[in-house]
């Protein structure tokens, strides 16, 4: 196991932990991320983690952003995920987009990090995403070739099976659960191969639909105000600065 003293995690609200509501964090959010960087530090007393993750980001604004700052930090490790919000635009140029990606990818590199990248999820079991799952398809195999050119490590979120249960997913079915941020950061781990303790909380998935009802209340609660959100161009970021902007000790 590569000794890994300073991690950087760059991206959006799947980064940032939204899902995962914990109170003594500085955001009131904990995340993969952040649990990552709890089992990290247990192997290095000197261990220092940033996160610079907001919800909301675009990939434009993740790599004007983020980039620059995280390269400063001097991080041996760099995880990034970024370009969902892009994917939810009507027009979207996806190659031009990944190219950019795979080149903030590459400074990342050059300047001595490890960079690990996630495909995006499979979200067509979401109705008003259903559209969406030609172009991450697409996105995934341009951050493949990305991936494979570079020597990048990569946690294939599309393909983790386990991911099919609804228990993994927020009240709002594009965000991780609890339970889905714990099993992200064990994918996360064992692709680094860092020894941990995490492991899922849950058992094997009770075969089952979700029911009308739920489904009424998701429109009702989530998607309805997505779409109004959307059409305003209203940003759920704005006004808000990353949880960990400089290099922290993780106790």
């Amino acid at each position: 196991m590569a000794t890994i003293s300073r991690y950087v995690a760059l991206g959006d609200s799947f980064t940032e932990g939204i899902g995962d509501p914990h109170p003594p964090s500085a955001n009131g959010l904990r995340g993969w991320a952040d649990l990552v960087a709890i089992q990290l530090a247990e192997h290095r007393p000197d261990f220092r983690y940033a996160n610079l993750a907001v919800r909301g980001r675009t990939m434009h604004d993740v790599l004007e952003d983020q980039i620059d700052a995280a390269i400063a930090l001097e991080p041996d490790l760099v995880t990034i995920y970024a370009g969902l919000n892009d994917l939810l635009k009507i027009r979207t140029d996806i190659d031009a987009m990944m190219a950019r990606y795979g080149e903030a990818m590459a400074r990342l590199q050059r300047a001595g990090a490890r960079v690990l990248t996630f495909t995006a999820a499979d979200i067509g079991t979401v109705p008003v995403f259903r559209r969406l799952r030609g172009r991450a398809a697409i996105y995934n195999e341009l951050l493949r070739a990305v991936v494979d050119e570079l020597g990048l490590d990569l946690v294939d979120f599309w393909r983790l099976k386990e991911f099919r249960d609804p228990r993994m997913w927020d009240g709002d079915r594009i965000h991780l659960s609890p339970v889905g941020h714990v099993q992200i950061a064990v994918r996360v781990l064992d692709k680094l191969a860092v020894p941990h303790e995490l492991a899922c909380p849950i058992g094997a998935q009770v075969p089952g639909v979700r029911s009308l009802r739920a489904d009424l209340y998701w429109a009702a609660t989530f998607a309805a105000p997505w779409a109004f959100r959307r059409l305003r161009r209203l940003t759920p970021g704005a006004g808000i600065e990353p949880k960990l902007a400089s290099m922290t000790a993780v106790f």
